[in-house]
C-alpha cells in the first residue's frame, strides 16, 4: 500500500493536481554541494570504470575509523536496503525465522519473505511510547531464530530505544546465539543520543547509509560493519549481483564525512523546526501521537480510523500520508514524513486534520 499510494501521487501529479507529499522519506533538502562536486570531479578524473565490490579502499578506511573497527569488517552496498537484503540472503533459511520490533519498516517484512524465512513481530504500542519490551521479545525467540532485526531511531515511528533496554535486548540475544541487525540509518540526526550496536561489541551487525544523514537517497550508497567472513560473503554476492556501487558516488560520500557534523547538525535543527510546526498543529487535533526523537516522521493514531482508505480519499485534496497496514498490524495509524518546507507542513496538515472522520 505505501507504494501505491506513491504511485497514485506521481499520477496525480503528471495530471497537473498540486500533491503535498508527507508519503515518502526522501527529504526536500539538496545534496550537499561539496558531495555533488566531489563526486563531479571524481568522474572528470575517471572514477567511471568496475570498481571493489567491498568499496573503494579511502571510503572504508574512513568508515572504519569513525566506528572503531578493522577495515575488512566495512561493505560499502548499493543502499542500506541491499545491505540488509543480502543479509537476510546469506544468513536466513527457509523454515528459520527472524524477530523484529513492530511498527517495522517494510523492507524487512518483504525481505524475509523473498528467502522464505518466517516473521515474528513484536507488536509496541503508542500507549507505551512505543517501548520494547524485552521480556515479550525473549518470548519469541526460539531454537530457529536467527536474527533479531532493531532499528533505532525507529520508521515510522521515529522513537529511539533507551540505553537500559538497548543493553537487556543485546544480552538477551546473546545468551540465545542471535546476532542482531541494527539499522542506524537515522542515528546521526537523531533528536536525542542513540545508542549504536557496536557501543555492545563487534559480534553484531550494524547497517548505515547515506541516503538520510546526507541528503543522498537517490545516489544509492549504504554499507555494512559485519564479522570478517562475513564481510567476505557479502563482497562475493556483490560480485554476482551489483557488482559495485560507482566509484564517483563513493568519493562524493567521502568527502560527505569530512563535513559529517555539520551536515547532520544542519538536518537535525532544520527538522526540528518541522516536528515543532507539525506538533503545533497536530496537537490541537483529536489525533494521538508522540513526539518525535528523530527526523522525519510522525506516526499518530485515530480511533476507528480505516488509514488505507482514509489515505487513498486523502489525496483527492492533495496531502499524500503512509497508510498505518505498511508497517505492521497499525490499521487506525498513518505516517507522516516531514520531508517538505515548513509552510507546506502546515497547509497540509491542516487538510488532513479538516478529513478527519
Amino acid at each position: 500500500m505505501l507504494y501505491e499510494i506513491n504511485e497514485k501521487a506521481i499520477q496525480l501529479e503528471n495530471q497537473g493536481k498540486r500533491i503535498i507529499k508527507f508519503n515518502l522519506g526522501d527529504p526536500d533538502l539538496p545534496t550537499p554541494p561539496e558531495i555533488v562536486e566531489a563526486a563531479y570531479n571524481a568522474m572528470k578524473q575517471g572514477k567511471t570504470k568496475y570498481s571493489s565490490a567491498a568499496g573503494e579502499k579511502k571510503l572504508r578506511e574512513e568508515l572504519a575509523r569513525i566506528h572503531g573497527v578493522s577495515l575488512d569488517n566495512v561493505v560499502v552496498t548499493t543502499g542500506s536496503k541491499w545491505a540488509i537484503f543480502s543479509l537476510m540472503f546469506l544468513l536466513l533459511r527457509k523454515g528459520e525465522n527472524v524477530v523484529v520490533p513492530s511498527p517495522h519498516w517494510t523492507s524487512y517484512e518483504l525481505g524475509a519473505k523473498k528467502v522464505g524465512a518466517e516473521l515474528r513481530f513484536l507488536k509496541r504500542n503508542l500507549e507505551s511510547d512505543w517501548k520494547v519490551e524485552p521480556k515479550n521479545l525473549e518470548a519469541l525467540i526460539d531454537d530457529k531464530t536467527r536474527l533479531l532485526i532493531l532499528n533505532s531511531p525507529n520508521n515510522p515511528t521515529s522513537k529511539v530505544i533507551d540505553d537500559k533496554t538497548f543493553g537487556e535486548i543485546v544480552s538477551i540475544a546473546k545468551s540465545k546465539g542471535v546476532k542482531i541487525l541494527s539499522d542506524e540509518v537515522y542515528s546521526d540526526i537523531s533528536f536525542v543520543k542513540a545508542k549504536s550496536i557496536l557501543d555492545f561489541g563487534e559480534d553484531n551487525i550494524l547497517v548505515n547509509g547515506f541516503s538520510k544523514s546526507f541528503l543522498m537517497t537517490g545516489w544509492r550508497i549504504g554499507y555494512a560493519i559485519v564479522e570478517k567472513e562475513l564481510a567476505k560473503r557479502m563482497i562475493k554476492l556483490n560480485q554476482i549481483t551489483t557488482t559495485c556501487v560507482p566509484a564517483f558516488i563513493q568519493y562524493g560520500a567521502l568527502k560527505g564525512l569530512e563535513s559529517r557534523k555539520k551536515i547532520a547538525d544542519d538536518i537535525r535543527r532544520q527538522y526540528k523546526l518541522r516536528a515543532d510546526a507539525a506538533y503545533s498543529v497536530l496537537s490541537k487535533s483529536k489525533m494521538q501521537f508522540s513526539r518525535p526523537d528523530a527526523p522525519f516522521y510522525l506516526f499518530p493514531k485515530v480511533e476507528g480510523l480505516d488509514s488505507e482508505r482514509f489515505a487513498l480519499d486523502l489525496l483527492d485534496r492533495g496531502v499524500a500520508v503512509a497508510p498505518g497496514t505498511a508497517f505492521g498490524d497499525y490499521r487506525e495509524y498513518f505516517r507522516i514524513a516531514l520531508t517538505v518546507g515548513e509552510n507546506k507542513i502546515r497547509e497540509g496538515l491542516g487538510k488532513l486534520c479538516e478529513a478527519l472522520p
